[in-house]
């Protein structure tokens, strides 16, 4: 009877490493688990630093009287556009008149029948800018058209002018027109063009109208300012003020006075990204019996500190030039669900009868000594940096903690990872040899079975 060692001939599973490797691989798995919550943690200080930031961001971008100050403009009439730079201007009323527009040397040719086809002559234009120097400009017979000219002059970026074709409609049997003009407005930039010189051409070409440089004209309450341009914005600080129209004896007005509704809105923002810190924190430690901490920050110490900052920083007092005051007195107080809430009412009646008190509250005020106070966004920027600082904010130390443990972890698999991979090769190979081993077994043992069933050759024997 042959002797039977199983499927590999040792009678063990075919698959006897794989199943020893699973099983060592098993703390691995561990590793790796632990490693994931670690990351969910990580995930999460992330999300709250990206919060943080965001109201860092919006704190900061009004962190003082002037960037938290909008100023709006009201004009009735359609004469002028205005807009006000917040940082320079001040609110006021002011009268306005636009007496005349400032204009710019130009000059207009007389007519030809074709803008393209008709020839001109070769030569020369001679011109003098308003410096006094001279310049010419060369006319070849490839360009001796109005529309040649017109190409010339305006491919030279340097020569201060534009030109343009136009068809004036003036006369039907040559009513194109060159209109040339000084790119700059106003009496100190006049210039002249009296000379055309162009030889055998078909039409005699030269200018027939001319109209001078001029500065533009305005009154300020009740008085004339002359000005080179039709952009003004050196006569009333902080404001510039485009041109559109003249209409001389019409006065209007020009007031400028605080936005007391951009200043809501911003303000309102605040408390958008406050809440948004605040809700954050709220739904981590919204937690129950199924709640896993291990990876989540639920009680976390990280949350209770950044909460009783931001907590503290709303009611810390504020000194204002009348006396001591807190977010709460302009409007903005926590809700029972532990949010911060602007009662809008409050803060209109309050920005209604004394936007200096609000400003005072939230950005602090110069002293009689020249030393600043600090105001509520003071503080809370004040908070967002010590949590935010690198190396040892709070969240900074925290995403560095969790960092650090996940190299940690990371080490760890490595090293167990080579480690199973020299133990799987050992296992194979000492499996392979026992295989070899059990297989010549198996060889030798079917020889004897076969020597033992042989019949006795009897003439060998008793050769």
């Amino acid at each position: 009877m042959g002797i039977s060692f199983g499927s590999i001939n040792t009678g063990l599973p075919k698959d006897i490493v794989k199943q020893i490797m699973n099983a060592e691989r098993i703390p691995l798995k561990k590793m790796e688990d632990r490693k994931g919550k670690i990351e969910a943690k990580k995930a999460l200080v992330s999300e709250l630093q990206t919060l943080m930031n965001d109201m860092k961001s919006n704190i900061l971008a009004n962190g003082n009287a002037r960037s938290l100050k909008e100023l709006k403009v009201d004009t009735n009439n359609n004469l002028v556009d205005v807009t006000i730079d917040k940082n320079i201007a001040n609110p006021a009323n002011y009268q306005f008149e636009v007496v005349n527009l400032a204009q710019k040397t130009s000059a207009l040719s007389v007519g030809v029948p074709d803008k393209d086809e008709t020839y001109v002559g070769v030569g020369y234009i001679q011109y003098f800018l308003p410096d006094g120097d001279s310049r010419e400009l060369y006319i070849d017979s490839e360009n001796s058209s109005l529309s040649g000219i017109a190409k010339l002059i305006n491919k030279d970026s340097e020569n201060g002018m534009h030109a343009t074709v136009v068809n004036d409609g003036s006369d039907t049997d040559a009513p194109w027109r060159l209109i040339i003009s000084l790119d700059e407005t106003g009496d100190g930039k006049k210039a002249e063009f009296p000379y055309f010189y162009f030889v055998d051409g078909e039409v005699d070409l030269y200018l027939e109208k001319e109209r001078p440089a001029q500065d533009a004209k305005v009154k300020v309450d009740g008085f004339e300012i002359e000005v080179p341009e039709n952009k003004v914005s050196e006569v009333i600080p902080g404001v510039t003020i485009d041109l559109k129209r003249a209409k001389p004896g019409e006065e209007f007005s020009i007031n400028i006075g605080e936005d007391k509704e951009a200043v809501s809105g911003k303000i309102g923002d605040f408390v958008t990204s406050i809440n948004a810190v605040l809700g954050f924190i709220k739904q981590q430690n919204n937690m129950d019996e199924n709640t896993d901490t291990s990876k989540t920050l639920g009680g976390d110490i990280l949350l209770q500190t950044i909460e009783g900052r931001i907590r503290s920083a709303i009611f810390k007092d504020v000194e204002t030039s009348k006396g001591f005051r807190r977010v709460g007195d302009i409007g903005l107080t926590f809700q029972r669900d532990g949010l911060l809430k602007m009662d809008q009412k409050k803060f209109d009646a309050v920005l209604a009868e004394d936007y200096g008190l609000i400003s005072e509250v939230l950005t602090g005020f110069i002293r009689p000594n020249g030393t600043k106070s600090k105001g509520f966004i003071d503080n809370l920027a004040d908070m967002a940096n010590a949590a935010l600082r690198f190396p040892n904010g709070v969240i900074t130390s925290r995403t560095k903690g969790l960092n650090s443990k996940i190299e940690q972890i990371d080490r760890r698999i490595s090293q167990r990872e080579r480690m199973l991979s020299q133990k799987e090769k050992n296992l194979k190979d000492k499996f392979a040899r026992l295989e070899g081993t059990i297989a010549r077994i198996q060889s030798q043992g079917a020889g004897v079975s076969a020597l033992g069933a042989a019949p006795v050759n009897a003439v060998t024997q008793l050769g």
